[in-house]
């Protein structure tokens, strides 16, 4: 062997047991970094039970907004529609902040506070929100609300308080960032499932009439009324008229004007009109006027909505106009509409006074009133009423306004009554109950002790006229009377053989027979003077044309117009012609300045 060869041999055994390069490169990593390992396993778990945790309370809203869908909606449609809508306001906040979990904190306070209003609005008005009620945001209506809601006071005041903070700490653990691109088309898509069932499913006017669908009936009643007021606005008029009318003559009526007092009388109407009502002996009197006629008003509200016939006979106009939006009558119409009885009036040199049973912020009461003429209104606040009071408190706090103002010039006085108002289920002021009224019978009773209560009025009344002839002999009266619409009861009875589907029928024909009350004519030392404008049957728009007419005085040139149509249309308004005499008198009114922003 080679010197050279053993060398090689012993070098090669010695390569041989000399540990890999590589081997000892990772071998020692290896060793290091089982702990370390360890240590990040045992990190990223507690990471992702963390991130789990701070994921909670996201989806915990999300099964909240979905059990109330479940609970307070009926149907798949309108759960579906519901799910739509709260998608779409949770899409809105991701659009402007990203962070899911901070926009459901945002979106379920507004889910809550939409059912809390809702609630509320039905016990007030038997009607839930609507989306109208977002597209006519008005002051009165708005202080109304917040007086009238303590709790949502006090619950706006938590909420503030506690929100702040509490959205900063959610804006700051919310592990979840949403692309905008993606909000915008969740939002796009959210909107178009509630159109399209917005469109399928049919809005029927009693949808809003119950304590249940709240958030469908929101968005369902949106789609509708964006689409109505896209079509025609808020209030059906003729794009165009030929006619204009002319300009305002100086009123100068011949001889002494009467004061007016025109009275609201909540609804009442004569129950003469059921076939099978049992009423007292001598019961009817109270709907005749002096010339012992029965007069009948058609009325465009039944069961309820007094501010219909109060927009009828202050403005002379219909509600039946506003389509879709003529719940919210009062409210579109306040400071817009600005023609009226009131202010025809005050331009024949009157006074013109209001007394009003609840707060003037009640469907934006007090600026509807003004802005039809009406230069003084007295609200439930300042008479120290409660909401329902006997007609006799009315009726003592008008003639204290009578006395107070008499001596300055002739009156005009509006006086709204609630003693025929719901519910009948209990003995109103039962210690005021006339000595000679006995209970008639009626298999109802609601019907009884609503005739009850049109027995204290008629008693009421009759004191006041005693009085009024007593305390101001030297004085002339004119004073009208009407019932503003049936009592919701009335439709059960007035044909009770018929299922609920076929009395919502008539209802939406505006059967006659539903929408029929009273209109009565009465004055002191005074003789009306032209009555040829009160007709036996009355539509209630033209019932400011018997005022003016009985009290002698010249039609303004917007009231005469409005005589022509009566003329034309035999004591029709909105049922002439199929709405086009109204509509082509709203636009005569708007080009006249008379009606604005409509």
């Amino acid at each position: 062997m080679s010197p050279m060869g053993g060398v090689s041999s012993l070098q090669s055994a010695a390569d041989r047991c000399r540990p890999d390069q590589e081997s000892l490169a990772i071998a020692p990593h290896m060793s290091l970094s089982l702990p370390h390992l360890a240590t990040q396993v045992a990190l990223f778990d507690a990471w992702s039970r963390h991130r789990i945790a701070r994921l909670a309370p996201l989806v915990t809203l999300h099964l909240a907004a979905f059990a109330i869908a479940v609970a307070t909606e009926t149907g798949v449609a309108r759960i579906a529609m519901f799910i739509a809508a709260w998608g779409f306001v949770n899409f809105f906040w991701l659009v402007l902040l990203r962070r899911p979990g901070l926009s459901a904190v945002l979106s379920f306070p507004i889910l809550v506070t939409l059912i809390a209003i809702s609630r509320f609005k039905f016990d007030v008005l038997w009607t839930t929100a609507s989306f109208v009620d977002v597209m006519i945001i008005d002051a009165d209506t708005f202080a109304f609300f917040w007086m009238m809601f303590p709790t949502v006071r006090g619950a706006a005041e938590i909420a503030v308080v506690v929100a702040i903070p509490l959205a900063f700490v959610i804006w700051r653990v919310d592990p979840y960032r949403v692309r905008r691109v993606v909000s915008l088309l969740g939002a796009a898509a959210c909107l178009g499932v509630i159109t399209v069932l917005g469109n399928l499913m049919t809005l029927a006017h009693g949808d809003s009439f119950g304590k249940r669908n709240y958030v469908s009936y929101f968005a369902h009643s949106g789609v509708h009324a964006i689409a109505a007021y896209w079509q025609q606005g808020y209030l059906e008029s003729d794009k165009e008229v030929a006619d204009r009318l002319d300009t305002a003559d100086e009123c100068q009526p011949a001889g002494k004007r009467p004061h007016i007092i025109l009275v609201h009388d909540e609804g009442s109407f004569d129950l003469l009109a059921v076939a099978d009502a049992k009423v007292p002996q001598g019961y009817g009197g109270h709907f005749r006027s002096f010339d012992g006629k029965a007069r009948k008003l058609l009325v465009e509200g039944a069961g309820g909505p007094s501010w219909f016939t109060e927009y009828n006979v202050l403005s002379g106009l219909s509600v039946r106009s506003y389509g879709r939006f003529r719940f919210f009558v009062t409210r579109i119409a306040a400071g817009r509409v600005q023609r009226g009885l009131a202010s025809s009036l005050r331009h024949c040199g009157y006074h013109t006074h209001a007394i009003y049973p609840v707060s003037g912020g009640f469907l934006a009461a007090r600026s509807f009133y003004t802005g039809t003429g009406f230069e003084h209104f007295i609200d439930g606040k300042e008479l120290g009423s409660g909401n329902f009071e006997p007609d006799r408190f009315y009726f003592d706090r008008a003639s204290q306004l009578i006395a107070d103002e008499h001596l300055h010039g002739s009156l005009f006085l509006f006086v709204f009554l609630t003693a025929n108002h719901f519910m009948w289920d209990y003995p109103f002021h039962e210690e005021l109950t006339p000595a000679d009224w006995s209970n008639p019978g009626n298999e109802m009773p609601e019907v009884n002790e609503y005739l009850r209560r049109q027995a204290m009025s008629e008693r009421d009344f009759n004191d006041f006229v005693a009085r009024l002839k007593r305390d101001f002999p030297d004085e002339s009266f004119l004073i009208v009377r009407y019932g503003d619409h049936q009592p919701d009861f009335a439709k059960h009875i007035i044909d009770p053989a018929i299922d609920a589907e076929e009395r919502a029928r008539r209802l939406g024909r505006y059967d006659a027979r539903y929408y029929t009350s009273y209109y009565a004519i009465d004055a002191l030392n005074f003789r009306p003077v032209d009555l040829s404008m009160a007709l036996d049957v009355l539509d209630a728009p033209y019932l400011p044309l018997v005022v003016q007419g009985a009290a002698g005085l010249p039609l303004d040139p917007s009231f005469a117009e409005q005589r022509r149509i009566l003329d034309r249309c035999q004591g029709l308004f909105y049922g002439c012609a199929g709405g086009a005499e109204a509509r082509r008198f709203n636009r005569l009114l708007i080009n006249a300045g008379l009606i604005k922003g409509l």
